[in-house]
């Protein structure tokens, strides 16, 4: 790998750019706490690319780590690069500029590494549409050994094969360590002149957590003991996730960057804990994420005053799967009261799982905003809710609400999911009762219904879950149950109730492609050159280019999306990290059998 010059275009986008487009700060640069390093003089130049919009890159805690980690490192540079909107991506093509980061202004092409964190199945398109506009070939073989290194991680790399044409390397799990070791190691073999691929081979051979597509085929059938076969002897067939062990010594960011444009979340945030102990059926991340890990009190008390002293947010938000799980919540709140409630500082809980704890939880949270409170139910029914490992009570919720309405809470929001196994239209018609009796609850205390936003998804079943085995409910099932809810509201009179479904097209394609294989390669690209990007918006979700798409590639979306699996059957990401099939077919059966 020979070193390569930066090409800075700062002057072009000042000139050619900036002017022309809708909201020149999601471009610019230059925020506080950012940290611009001189490119010519660094070892290993990294462009963090996230393929949303400005506002949702910099509202991922992920991205914030890995920049602060990899800035921290003397010899190593990490600018950012997200997705250009529809107006600035329009501009770049029309001027012939190259997608370029917002510390330098530097052609991205020209970075030893791009590193794409993937969150949502619905990005693909925006990680090619970026590779497109960075002037880099999409297909990986097509790439040369002078372009970058295109590394994915995040949600996306325990499914993998649908991107593998277009990726150098997967990074399995958590990236605090990972990253480091992967840079540490980059930089050694380019000090020694060795090549992209000489870099790719020794990763793959290293690291348990990387998986490199380019030397792998795929076995030609279902029922071979792997989905793969290896081209190159010594390389391993079945993939780890990377874990970060000492949990309370890994990184959190000290000076975040302050958003020149509103970002979706604009606050101090410090995750308390890792993993989640509820292992909810549907939830890849409550299975992935393993083990549970903790955080000290006192170690997030200090990283919140640290982030506030470099911010001046008015909020601090402690994240995890599930914060009422976390074991000195109660230490915890009292701490950061102890601190924050002078200067003026709130404390957002988000991520409340309905359990005994929660009851407990309002008699603490006198620091907490009170505007409202979020609680992810999932399942109306008592049975369901067991169904999908969620043993909540109908008794423990209603006592959960009342006590937060006691403690100054005025509003409640919902988050209901619809198309488990063994659901019946008696169960989805609940969900408006159960939010018309949590929306009475309040009269016990001061005499007035809450307002109550209840939020209505769909069933994805996602890989490395009890669920992944099996296919979605067809549209009709999800149209039905709609019509069923809203029935329900107005045979109430219920105004106060504000139900907001999710689309059922993205919630198919998103089906269909997270338990994707190699073959979905091609749909991704045929939807891209079509004009697939920004899935996730409605600005740029067209059904129908992706039911072209799949057509194109001799399949069918809503086949593909309510395709179920034998739990005897390899699957497509078995080899990808997650855990033992086992221990999932176990949780699998433990849910087929809850109504027997």
């Amino acid at each position: 790998m020979i070193p390569k010059a930066i090409q800075i275009v700062k002057d072009d986008i000042d000139r050619q750019f900036l002017p022309f487009v809708r909201k020149p700060a999601r471009y610019i640069g230059g925020e506080v706490n950012q940290v611009k390093k001189d490119l010519s003089a660094c070892d290993v130049r990294v462009a963090l690319c996230f393929p949303d919009i400005y506002e949702i890159a910099m509202s991922y805690n992920g991205l914030g780590i890995l920049y602060e980690i990899l800035n921290g490192i003397d010899g190593i540079a990490a600018e950012r690069a997200f997705a250009p909107w529809l107006d600035a991506e329009d501009i770049l093509r029309q001027k012939k500029l190259p997608l370029f980061t917002l510390e330098s202004c530097a052609a991205v092409r020209d970075f030893d590494i791009l590193g794409f964190s993937l969150t949502n199945e619905l990005c693909y398109t925006n990680l090619l549409n970026m590779l497109d506009l960075a002037g880099l070939e999409i297909r990986s073989e097509n790439r040369t050994d002078d372009d970058p290194i295109v590394i994915v991680g995040g949600q996306a790399a325990n499914c993998a094969e649908p991107l593998s044409a277009f990726v150098d390397m997967f990074v399995l799990g958590e990236g605090e360590e990972a990253t480091v070791e992967l840079v540490e190691l980059y930089r050694t073999i380019k000090s020694q002149a060795g090549s992209k691929q000489d870099f790719l081979l020794a990763a793959a051979k290293q690291f348990s957590y990387v998986y490199v597509p380019q030397f792998y085929d795929v076995c030609p059938d279902d029922n071979g003991p792997s989905y793969l076969t290896t081209k190159i002897d010594g390389l391993p067939v079945q993939f780890e996730n990377a874990v970060v062990k000492d949990f309370d010594a890994a990184p959190i960011p000290e000076k975040p960057i302050v958003p020149f444009v509103q970002a979706v979340h604009e606050r101090i945030s410090v995750e308390i804990m890792r993993g989640c102990p509820g292992r909810c059926r549907f939830c890849q991340a409550s299975f992935c994420r393993q083990p549970v890990r903790i955080r000290k009190v006192d170690t997030i008390v200090e990283a919140a005053k640290k982030q506030y002293a470099a911010t001046g947010y008015d909020t601090v938000s402690l994240l995890s799967l599930s914060t009422a799980d976390y074991p000195h919540l109660d230490e915890l709140l009292e701490k950061l009261q102890g601190f924050f409630e002078s200067r003026h500082v709130g404390v957002s809980v988000p991520s409340l799982k309905v359990q005994k704890q929660l009851q407990l939880l309002p008699k603490m949270m006198t620091s907490v905003r009170k505007g409202g409170l979020t609680i992810a139910v999932e399942a109306a029914s008592e049975n369901l809710r067991m169904l999908i490992n969620k043993p909540i009570t109908n008794e423990d919720l209603f006592a959960a609400v009342r006590a937060a309405f006691e403690a100054g809470f005025l509003k409640v929001k919902l988050y209901f999911m619809v198309g488990f196994p063994g659901e019946t239209e008696d169960d989805i018609t609940q969900i408006a009762d159960l939010a018309y009796a949590i929306s009475s609850l309040r009269k016990e205390v001061d005499g007035k219904v809450a307002n109550i936003n209840a939020a209505v998804s769909w069933l994805v079943p996602k890989p490395h879950t009890p669920f992944g085995w099996l296919g979605q409910k067809d549209r009709s099932y999800f149209e039905n149950a709609r019509r069923l809810i809203l029935r329900r509201k107005d045979e109430l009179r219920a105004r106060f109730l504000q139900f907001k479904f999710h689309p059922f097209d993205r919630s198919i394609l998103e089906s269909a492609m997270g338990r994707g294989d190699r073959r979905f390669c091609e749909v991704i690209e045929t939807a891209w050159r079509k004009g697939a990007k920004f899935d996730l918006w409605n600005e740029g979700f067209d059904l129908t280019i992706w039911q072209e798409a799949f057509e194109t590639a001799g399949l069918n979306l809503e086949q593909e999306a309510q395709k179920g699996y034998d739990p005897k059957q390899r699957l497509p990401w078995s080899h990808l990290g997650g855990p033992d099939s086992d221990y999932l077919l176990k949780h699998y059966h433990q849910a087929m059998n809850v109504f027997e």
